[in-house]
């Protein structure tokens, strides 16, 4: 994010919002927190000082007040991550830091205290019900799938677990998929996107290798080097029990758990897919698949 992309008033908010954020976070940090001395018992206000923060992130403190007072200066992504550090900013407040000054954000990172969240995803997708749902981590290995990912999309433990391998490998997948050769040129440049966020991420680079020789197609349309954010696909599918079904899949994130992406397939008003979904997700349809999903 640029300045010259932002008008104005948009700089003049952005740098009293970051003076506010500044002072704020300082109020919160105490010295012993910071791991200075208490000051011999002399009475302070709560918080570090300016010339404290300047000092423990090794800036001047010249520069750590123009910074703080919103002035027009240049910043790095070193020293605001050393300011970062010392007023012991979370990752999601480190990134509304970026953003103030002026700087594209760095990539988020998942908090400690936020691993834990796959229980609620789980029923998150199984509410979902019975509509196909899966998660997938960064490199799209699989997370968690539902029921009826597993009765319509043929999502099951003998499958590499990969959504990218699984689309260009998968016999079963390849098979249901009308329309497969339209949407693999989107999967693979909605990867191709993931991947360059990363450029430095071995398990994309893991990821690539293997896809890259499992699939001749992959290859040829990675050569392409197509780019495409992560969004929505039409996917039309010709299951050997109910026939048609027409569903559109939405790719969504989770802030708190940037490293997931939920896959959510709704049906369209088409080939009365919602109905046929249902039906293969109850007892009878169930009985009739062809992978029967354990209960």
């Amino acid at each position: 994010m640029s300045d010259v992309a932002v008008t104005g008033a948009g700089r003049a908010h952005r740098r009293s919002e970051l003076r506010e954020f500044l002072m704020s976070r300082r109020a919160r940090v105490s010295p012993a927190e910071a791991g200075l001395p208490d000051g011999g018992g002399r009475r302070r206000t709560p918080g570090l000082r300016r010339e404290e923060v300047a000092v423990l992130a090794g800036v001047g403190a010249s520069w750590y007040q123009w910074l703080e007072q919103g002035r027009d200066i240049s910043v790095s992504p070193q020293v605001l991550d050393a300011v970062a550090r010392v007023l012991r900013l979370s990752d999601a407040e480190r990134r509304h830091l970026y953003v103030l000054a002026g700087l594209n954000p760095p990539v988020p990172e998942v908090a400690p205290e936020k691993r834990d969240m796959c229980d609620g995803l789980r029923r998150l997708i199984d509410t979902w019900m019975p509509y196909p749902a899966h998660i997938m981590d960064l490199y799209y290995n699989c997370v968690l799938y539902n029921d009826a990912a597993a009765l319509v999309l043929g999502m099951r433990p003998g499958t590499t677990q990969n959504c990218l391998v699984d689309f260009f490998t998968d016999p079963l997948y390849r098979s249901r998929a009308r329309n497969w050769e339209r949407n693999a040129r989107t999967v693979v440049a909605q990867f191709r996107a993931a991947c360059s966020a990363r450029p430095d991420d071995e398990g994309f680079q893991q990821v690539l290798a293997q896809v890259r020789e499992a699939s001749d197609e992959f290859a040829r349309l990675w050569e392409e080097r197509d780019i495409e954010d992560a969004g929505q696909i039409r996917k039309e599918l010709d299951h050997p029990l109910v026939g048609l079904l027409c569903v559109e899949s939405t790719a969504l994130k989770v802030p708190a758990r940037p490293d997931l992406t939920i896959v959510l397939h709704t049906p369209l008003d088409e080939a009365d897919t919602a109905a046929k979904l249902e039906w293969l997700a109850s007892p009878e349809g169930r009985r009739g698949t062809m992978y029967p999903v354990a209960g």
